[in-house]
């Protein structure tokens, strides 16, 4: 189970930070804070520590440069001032992470990349590369091309999913407020902030407000709901003030900073369940001994040289069960390649799938994170 001492052993946060925080509650982006913020998350990635930003504010930013006042209700005007804004936040991210000797990369991103599978494994991909190439990967909405129907809603959701895409080990939640209450600090004084609790707490549930704020499109109600989908992968969620002191170094550190939000299950755990039984298989392939004895005794992944047979139809990412060869089914998991692929290369060593398919996406039939033995 997490808690606060074991914060500091984590390798892969995902960082999201409000429009409120980014552009002084609408009026441009506050670039010292921003400053702040990059220098934290620079020493922390020095230190060893894989981070992926998720960043608000490219709305607020754009209606700053125009001058508008109100968040805009049209879909078009949203779209535009998102694109306007876009730019002097990229720009903004970059050129403070680059004084720190890091590079970043842009990721836009709507809800069908994350729905369709190809594209969620090609996102996945993608950004555990730029985490191995030591790249902050700085996401943020699609806003320029996303309808109503491929929208996240708001950018807790987004980071909440982005934990679930890359398996961060924790998801910090960077907002206006200390943390969650248990009762409201602006109307009683004597509100206790939650240091500590379930992510289903259903306490949560209680206290959780809206935003009061016109320029961001979330508020705890959000927030507590991303801790709940990000738990899904047992990440767990500290929802923390943007604009304390070093909050990031004291999150690391393991100090008791903002409000901590645990899941029930390890991640791994939560994984191999979520696997287990909330994904309809797609196919079958059928193992030789010696591949049903590498799986179950020695915890590896499922290589092509072990398939003696390939059934039904699956694409790239989809679950597929295997079984031995007296029809026992042994284990299941999302595979890197399609049945008419998998077909051509089972029985052979990765060094051949070059030659056979044209490409190499993984040496691995299915590899042993996204596998669990039944």
């Amino acid at each position: 189970m997490m808690t606060r001492e074991t914060i500091s052993t984590t390798h892969r946060w995902v960082v999201k930070i409000g429009s409120a925080l980014l552009t002084r509650d609408g009026q441009g982006l506050e670039r010292g804070m921003l400053l702040h913020w990059v220098e934290q998350m620079a020493a922390r990635r020095k230190a060893g520590c894989e981070i992926v930003l998720v960043s608000s504010g490219a709305v607020a930013e754009g209606m700053a440069r125009m001058g508008w006042q109100r968040r805009p209700r049209a879909l078009h005007e949203l779209q535009a001032a998102a694109a306007i804004g876009q730019m002097g936040l990229v720009r903004a991210y970059e050129d403070c992470f680059q004084a720190q000797g890091l590079h970043t990369a842009q990721v836009l991103l709507t809800r069908d990349d994350l729905a369709n599978r190809v594209r969620y494994l090609n996102a996945r991909t993608t950004l555990r590369t730029l985490l191995r190439l030591g790249v902050i990967p700085v996401i943020n909405e699609n806003d320029t091309v996303a309808t109503d129907e491929l929208r996240f809603g708001d950018n807790d959701t987004l980071a909440a999913l982005v934990a679930n895409l890359i398996e961060a080990d924790l998801l910090i939640l960077l907002t206006d407020q200390d943390g969650i209450f248990d009762q409201d600090p602006r109307f009683n004084p004597n509100a206790r902030l939650i240091t500590e609790t379930w992510v289903d707490d259903p306490l949560l549930d209680d206290v959780a407000g809206g935003s009061v704020t016109g320029f961001g499109t979330g508020g705890m109600v959000t927030k507590v709901r991303a801790a709940r989908l990000a738990a899904r992968s047992g990440t767990p969620t500290v929802i923390g003030p943007g604009r304390g002191d070093a909050v990031l170094t004291r999150i690391g550190r393991g100090e008791s900073v903002g409000s901590l939000l645990i899941p029930f299950q390890e991640p791994q755990a939560a994984r191999k369940q979520w696997l287990a039984g909330h994904l309809q298989s797609r196919g079958r392939l059928i193992l030789d001994a010696g591949a049903v004895t590498a799986l179950r005794d020695k915890g590896t992944s499922l290589l092509a040289v072990g398939v003696k047979a390939v059934q039904g139809t699956f694409n790239r990412g989809e679950v597929v069960s295997c079984f031995d060869e007296t029809g026992r089914e042994i284990a299941r998991g999302l595979i890197n390649y399609a049945a008419a692929d998998t077909d051509q290369i089972k029985g052979l060593s990765s060094a051949c799938f070059e030659a056979i398919l044209g490409y190499l996406d993984d040496p691995e039939l299915i590899h042993r994170d996204n596998l669990v033995i039944l």
